[in-house]
């Protein structure tokens, strides 16, 4: 692990006190907190503008409210047709027309006027209903905030489709004659008229114009209007309560975020805070928090990283402890090639300088020896990880390593011999060289440990899901307190009335690590004969057969 050390000028430190990753500050509310928030608001707001355009409700009121008034003053001019028409003056009886026309309209928040076939005005509503006689009006503000006031609320009612954008015309009141509506005129002509127009505090005005005719003879012109202010006043109030339930659906979403975000996002961070703590490593060992308390993804990816930090620190741990055990290994034969060296310089004796040199030279093979043998373990681990595997003819990779040694001359007249009872094909997954070199190590091991004339016998046999290989020797067997620390770098040690070990070395480690890269499992132990005492020693491989599919 790395020493602690001082920040630098300029660099950026994380509220947890280390640096993010990249150089990057961590904030208050991390990207996926923002992008939560981000896409429930862009679905809030397409929902929000979605009713609005469904509802359009602007131009459809309009158009609706228009028909309706349409209808109302057809009816009301067809009733003052039949009873308040003279068909000897082709006029309308205005005493009969004021008292009917009040009490047709009273009911409505509508304004009639009824004009002659000259365009006169002869009954006008808001002079005879109550509601109309006084009216009030406050007085436009003038001071600048109010003026902004203002400018807000048309922005607000055009965005809302309370009031477009569009230029209206302006609407007056025209005193007796009739005629300047175009609607009116319409009228006259037999034809029904309506305009939009807007008063002089902005609101909506509509109005309608239909003839009074009666067997198609007009004897005047009907008006209908609302009164300003009556389509805005329904359009403000439904987009008042559009904006509640907009904005209570605004709250929610943010709850939810902020809930999720939560949820979701801050353990996230907090595992990102925990691995930059590792990866700096300023505080010891730090750990990756375990979220037992989550059955999800997060949880898994928790326990992931937790695992992963572990095996992190125990090859950590491998590697110093390798470190360690090849410099130790290492000092030995350099000691004794220095110590050869110096007594060589200063011997004259012929016999002993050659003792001497056999010295050098058995030193100088150990470590030409351990180096290879350490060279080849510090490989073993990335070539596993970086090779593919492949399904390996596992009797035919046997036969063909018990062939080699029948064709070799072992010491102590030791042989090798094999056993098979394999189904024909059995095939494990792995790299032929690496497997090989397994059956070659313990092979070897076994044949140092036999007795003159022994025999280290291979046997293979298929179990459910795996191949099982033994390999026998007829030698003294292994220590019970030994059976897993022979598997250990560099070990040496042995009873001494035994000198049992020298030659182990690195190869029982080395075929640990392969059979556990190839998901397989090795151990030792002793043969008993049928007399109890050790026969010799045994290890066993076992490995996966492939799953089908």
């Amino acid at each position: 692990m790395t020493a602690p050390r001082s920040f630098q000028h300029g660099e950026r430190r994380l509220f947890f006190g280390h640096p993010a990753p990249g150089g990057g500050r961590r904030r208050r509310f991390s990207a996926l907190t923002r992008r939560i928030l981000f896409f429930n608001a862009i679905v809030l707001l397409f929902l929000f503008g979605g009713v609005i355009l469904v509802q359009s409700t602007r131009v459809g009121l309009i158009d609706e409210r228009l028909a309706g008034i349409k209808q109302q003053a057809l009816i009301v001019a067809g009733t003052l047709a039949e009873y308040t028409t003279d068909e000897n003056t082709r006029s309308i009886k205005t005493d009969e027309a004021e008292p009917l026309l009040r009490q047709l309209i009273a009911p409505t928040s509508l304004r009639a006027r009824l004009y002659g076939t000259d365009g006169r005005l002869e009954v006008d509503t808001r002079n005879l209903l109550a509601r109309n006689i006084v009216q009030t009006y406050p007085l436009p503000p003038i001071d600048f905030w109010s003026q902004v006031g203002r400018a807000i609320e048309r922005v607000y009612n055009g965005m809302m489709g309370v009031r477009p954008f569009v230029k209206l015309d302006p609407y007056f009141e025209a005193g007796k004659d009739g005629r300047v509506y175009s609607e009116v005129v319409d009228a006259l002509s037999g034809k029904i008229g309506a305009k939009e127009r807007v008063d002089e505090r902005n609101r909506l005005v509509l109005s309608v114009a239909v003839p009074v005719q009666r067997f198609r003879t007009i004897y005047g012109v009907l008006m209908v209007s609302t009164e300003g202010g009556d389509i805005d006043d329904v359009l403000r109030e439904e987009r008042a309560t559009l904006m509640e339930v907009f904005l209570v659906g605004f709250i929610v979403m943010l709850i939810s975020s902020l809930y999720l975000s939560g949820f979701i996002a801050e353990p996230i961070r907090r595992l990102a805070a925990a691995a930059d703590r590792v990866r700096h490593g300023r505080a010891g060992r730090e750990t990756i928090p375990v979220m037992n308390d989550r059955n999800d993804e997060i949880g898994e990816l928790a326990d992931s990283l937790s695992a992963m930090t572990r095996a992190l620190y125990e090859r950590i741990d491998s590697i110093e402890s390798f470190a360690a055990d090849v410099a130790h290994e290492l000092k030995n034969p350099l000691t004794s090639l220095k110590s050869a060296i110096e007594m060589l310089m200063r011997t004259k004796d012929d016999e002993a300088k050659a003792r001497l040199m056999d010295i050098l030279r058995n030193d100088i093979k150990r470590i030409d020896r351990l180096i290879t043998d350490i060279s080849q373990a510090s490989r073993i681990d990335a070539e596993l990880s970086r090779e593919p595997v492949e399904p390996v003819n596992i009797a035919h990779l046997l036969e063909t390593i018990v062939e080699i040694y029948g064709y070799t001359t072992l010491p102590r007249g030791v042989s090798v011999a094999l056993q098979l009872d394999l189904p024909h094909g059995a095939q494990v997954l792995g790299r032929s060289e690496r497997l090989g070199q397994i059956f070659r190590n313990l092979i070897d091991n076994a044949i140092s440990f036999s007795p003159d004339n022994g025999t280290v016998t291979v046997s293979a046999k298929a179990a459910l899901n795996f191949v099982r290989i033994e390999v026998d020797d007829e030698g003294p067997g292994v220590p019970p307190e030994n059976l897993e620390t022979i598997f250990s770098r560099f070990y040496t040690e042995r009873p001494a009335e035994q000198d049992f070990g020298r030659n182990s070395g690195l190869g029982l480690s080395i075929a640990r690590q392969i059979v556990e890269g190839a998901g397989g499992r090795i151990w030792a132990e002793n043969r008993k004969a049928e007399s109890g005492e050790t026969a010799g020693a045994r290890f066993v491989v076992e490995l996966p057969l492939p799953r089908d599919g």
